[in-house]
């Protein structure tokens, strides 16, 4: 049968509207075939793309070497940066010699800074951050910056050398400027971010800016990072104005960085303030607190009255609290012996509280080590013990060692650690001690003669499972017999990207992670991170992370879970690949927790406010669009009820 001409057309109409749109960028597979390369870390079939005449393969390919960091592909780069037309390859290109270093990338950074483009500087200014030697700091030091772009971007290149360790005087004074309201958020929070770094800073002139930003700055996440700084102002100004914080500062993310500032002075000079955290209707707050008292407790014997601990011990309802001024108690009165008060607790609570309190006994000193160091042993070889009481006991014996003033009992704790090894108790614990034999201060170099349990050890673990304690387990064996270091462990490629998985996911993809304290729903960034986000699609499509628990929370810092022991040691076997972007980890952003370049797997965090330090270093595959309330009150020990994607969802 005949169409008429009318009918053809509406068929064709018809088809056309019907036909799917693509769901992401990877329906083009040569934008697959790129990323695959990327991940297989192919240097020069990565750079046949730097040529293509389709400049969105160029742009693809230059942010790829972002990621695999070879400077083989350097002087491409620059020449990428120097000479393509196209300004998006321009700024992928910097971010990726900013990535790679090394001499040829500050030789082409370096004459880009003649970029008319005020985002391709920016882009300059924060690779040659990364970059630049200190005989070239003239290069920055006489930099104009006459918009806000630019000033963004040599603002950050200020941090990152401060991230580096070598920056000066100069650079503080102008790093100083850059904190005045009328500058841009980014930027001011780039210069509130560079005087959190240690070490302290001896030079003058940052003072005043600093504490007006601390107090004024219209943007808590400035004021975050700024009031942090006052580590590195004079004890007296700084505990008088940090009190002043305390009571009138609402965002508690403020507070908890008053704490941490407290970090640089002693105890007595910063108790006023560390005892207004502790009554902080915040818990992350009192947390912060508490650990920051445990910290300096034993240089603080003179200071810390018992009675006021005791008292607090009495009021406090957070587990972590309580155990942190556990552990202060045992090392500031180690005299008034409260082991046998932890232990009580001890037999009838949460597992992650007899995680905390055990972590509290490795603060005991004489007289009661003897009664600590039995209990902790009996923990650490009890076939019972969870998992994350295994690493914990481990940590705490460890603890006990170093700081004992006696040798009652030196040769028990290599005689544990022997036992522990050769009888493979926990994977954990084995490169936790390996760790141990390594402290020059309790000489076991001489002590250890024959090295066949740390061999025997090393036998039954492979990579990229145990690379967390295979990699102390080698160095412990060449630190024992006397040889350089070894070379640090690398993961073979060895999980290759499910691209079919890939293609099905939108680039507005939600995950909803459902807690017994609220819903956080997440947005999965799948055109930067297709790697890292298929691997946790492919975990969610499991079930993998039902049931996981939050192990660690560090206040103002991160929530993180994903691990199968819910300790932090725990992955499967396999890794995948760090994907690194241009991106930034703001507040509610998540990535993936890895123990070096190319280690990711199973586990995750999301953030509670910016973490610069982190931009660049680790897979951002995910924002918050919902739910921070939720992930503030999060607390070590919860609990993952389900997590879901939206054809899932009930």
């Amino acid at each position: 049968m005949r169409l008429c001409p009318l009918l053809l057309i509406a068929f064709f109409a018809f088809s056309c509207s019907t036909k799917q749109a693509p769901l992401n960028k990877f329906s083009d597979p040569s934008i697959i075939k790129i990323y695959d390369l990327k991940d297989r870390r192919s240097t020069d079939s990565l750079l046949t793309f730097m040529r293509s005449e389709n400049s969105v393969y160029r742009r693809e390919a230059a942010l790829a070497f972002g990621s695999v960091q070879d400077s083989a592909a350097s002087l491409m780069l620059g020449s990428a940066l120097l000479e393509d037309s196209d300004i998006e390859v321009q700024k992928n290109a910097a971010f990726a010699l900013g990535q790679t270093g090394g001499t040829q990338a500050v030789n082409a950074l370096i004459p880009a800074l003649h970029n008319k483009d005020k985002y391709v500087l920016r882009e300059v200014l924060q690779a040659l951050g990364k970059t630049i030697k200190k005989n070239d700091f003239n290069v920055l030091m006489n930099f104009q910056s006459n918009d806000s772009i630019s000033q963004e971007g040599l603002a950050f290149a200020y941090y990152y050398l401060r991230l580096r360790g070598i920056s000066d005087s100069t650079i503080t004074r102008k790093t100083a400027l850059f904190l005045a309201n009328k500058y841009s958020y980014m930027t001011r929070m780039a210069a509130a971010f560079y005087f959190v770094r240690p070490p302290k800073i001896l030079e003058k002139g940052f003072e005043e800016k600093l504490i007006v930003a601390a107090q004024h700055d219209k943007s808590p996440d400035v004021r975050m990072a700024a009031v942090n700084g006052f580590r590195h102002l004079e004890p007296t100004e700084a505990v008088y104005i940090l009190k002043e914080v305390m009571h009138t500062e609402k965002d508690p993310r403020v507070r908890v960085n008053a704490m941490k500032a407290c970090t640089s002075f002693s105890f007595a000079e910063g108790q006023e303030v560390l005892f207004l955290g502790l009554n902080d209707s915040i818990e992350m707050v009192q947390v912060v607190a508490s650990e920051i008292i445990r910290a300096k407790s034993g240089d603080a014997k003179r200071d810390i009255k018992p009675k006021k601990i005791a008292d607090q011990l009495t009021v406090s309802k957070s587990t972590r609290v309580k155990a942190n001024l556990f552990g202060a108690w045992l090392n500031a009165f180690p005299k008034e012996d409260k082991t046998g008060e932890i232990i009580k607790i001890y037999a009838s609570a949460p597992v992650y509280y007899r995680s905390l309190l055990l972590s509290a006994l490795g603060e005991t000193k004489s007289p009661a080590e003897q009664k600590a160091f039995d209990f902790i042993s009996t923990e650490l070889f009890n076939p019972k013990s969870e998992k994350v009481i295994l690493s914990t006991a481990a940590s705490a014996m460890a603890s006990i060692n170093k700081n004992s003033e006696t040798k009652i009992l030196s040769k028990k704790f290599l005689e544990v650690y022997k036992k522990a090894i050769t009888q493979n108790t926990d994977v954990a614990v084995t490169g936790i001690f390996a760790e141990v034999l390594m402290n020059p201060n309790l000489k076991y170099k001489e002590e250890i003669k024959n090295l066949t349990f740390l061999y025997d050890a090393m036998a039954k673990l492979s990579l990229p499972k145990d690379i967390e304690s295979l990699q102390p387990l080698e160095n412990a064996v060449a630190y024992l017999e006397g040889k350089e270091k070894p070379v640090p462990l690398k993961n073979e490629f060895n999980h290759p990207i499910d691209w079919n998985l890939v293609k099905t996911i939108p680039t507005n993809h939600s995950v909803t992670i459902k807690t017994a304290k609220g819903d956080i729903v997440l947005n999965l960034l799948v055109e930067d991170d297709p790697g890292s986000v298929a691997n946790f699609v492919s975990l969610v499509n499991r079930g993998y992370y039902n049931g996981k628990f939050f192990h660690r929370v560090v206040p103002n810092f991160v929530i993180q879970t994903g691990c199968n022991r819910g300790d932090g040691y725990g992955s499967e076997n396999y890794s995948i690949r760090s994907e690194f972007t241009m991106k930034k980890y703001t507040t509610g952003s998540v990535g993936m927790a890895s123990a070096g370049k190319d280690t990711e797997g199973t586990q995750w965090f999301i953030t509670h406010s910016p973490t610069l330090h982190l931009d660049g270093k680790y897979s951002l595959f995910a924002q918050t669009i919902r739910g921070m309330d939720i992930i503030d009150k999060i607390e070590v020990g919860d609990i993952i009820i389900k997590v879901s994607l939206p054809q899932k969802e009930e």
